[in-house]
């Protein structure tokens, strides 16, 4: 008796659990905001330094920004007194 109890209690909140589920999601709208959609993070330039056997060095950049690799190599040869 008592299982029984127990069980249709468990149906009786289960259906009404369901019931009000559709309510709620038929007021939800998703919208997608194109300010959102086109912010990328930059990704920083890649830098490969080497360094030769007489004491020189060099490097490769990579990245997607060309604007950003051409202040790398510009800093990186500041920072290693190049012209």
């Amino acid at each position: 008796m008592r299982r029984a109890t127990v069980f249709l209690i468990g149906i009786v909140l289960l259906f009404m659990a369901s019931a009000a589920y559709p309510a709620e999601k038929e007021g939800f709208q998703f919208k997608k905001q194109a300010e959102l959609q086109q912010i990328k993070p930059k990704k920083p330039v890649k830098i490969k330094l080497k360094r030769t056997a007489k004491d020189d060095y060099s490097w490769e950049l990579s990245g997607e920004d060309a604007d950003e690799i051409v202040k790398a190599d510009k800093k990186l040869r500041k920072m290693l007194g190049e012209k």
